[in-house]
């Protein structure tokens, strides 16, 4: 059996990017793989992908803004496969560059809702439904933003970013004794559709930034998520693991 056979693992965003490599990665552990986006053809194409692979895959349009739709995706999961024992809290959103002083209210919604509130109710049906299965591991991801700013004009995406750090060391401590293990990762320069659309002309330049010298593909933080997810991390919890190619180092 592979290292998570058996386990009901849970992806939000996972249409596309970290998201989709994480998906097809914990599916090929053995996972059985509830797929979430709010784009239905992406999120088709990803739960598609897993079950041509020779996996278990169910795909769920969810937007996560809207508390009614996580509800139903928790229960179509429990409906086609059972409790989530893994999950990857994945989605995010960043906001277009603007000077803290000139961010709207409704952008700070925006960006909270999907990064913090979406998460944290996430989060606690998660810690439910693993409460109920004697135990289970949940992977937040976070960014090298939400421990240092590396570009003006984010500021509400790096504060969304700062939360989800805090909640997930949150968890891990108080629900370690119920054998959840909570951690992050922290994705630096990866190489998505979010990252290409930031606004930076010249990502070459960039990645000479970096001490690996170049930007990060998404099945290498997915790689890390696995690890986080299996039983080789099992000792780990309330960790937040950078994948940044040495960023936070500098």
């Amino acid at each position: 059996m592979t290292a998570l056979g058996g386990r009901v693992a849970l992806v939000t965003g996972a249409g596309r990017g970290i998201g989709r490599a994480a998906a097809l990665a914990l599916a090929a552990e053995g996972a059985q793989v509830v797929v979430a986006s709010r784009t239905a053809a992406e999120g088709e194409e990803t739960a598609s992908l897993i079950r041509e692979a020779g996996g278990a895959a169910v795909f769920a349009r969810t937007d996560l803004a809207r508390p009614e739709q996580i509800d139903a995706l928790f229960d179509l999961a429990r409906r086609t496969f059972g409790p989530v024992t893994v999950a990857f809290n994945n989605a995010g959103l960043q906001e277009r560059r603007v000077a803290l002083g000139e961010a709207a209210p409704e952008i700070y919604a925006r960006v909270f809702d999907v990064n913090v509130r979406a998460l944290l109710l996430c989060m606690q049906r998660e810690i439910g439904d693993m409460i109920e299965s004697g135990g289970g591991v949940i992977v937040n991801n976070a960014s090298v933003s939400g421990t240092r700013n590396p570009n003006p004009g984010l500021a509400l995406y790096c504060a969304s970013k700062a939360a989800v750090i805090s909640l997930t060391r949150s968890a891990a401590m108080e629900y370690g004794p119920r054998n959840i293990r909570v951690n992050a990762v922290s994705p630096g320069r990866v190489r998505t559709a979010m990252m290409l659309a930031s606004g930076i002309a010249d990502m070459s330049e960039v990645a000479r930034g970096l001490p690996l010298r170049r930007l990060g593909e998404p099945e290498e933080v997915a790689a890390a998520v696995v690890w986080l997810a299996s039983p080789a991390s099992a000792f780990v919890t309330g960790h937040v693991l950078a994948v940044d190619g040495g960023f936070l180092a500098q």
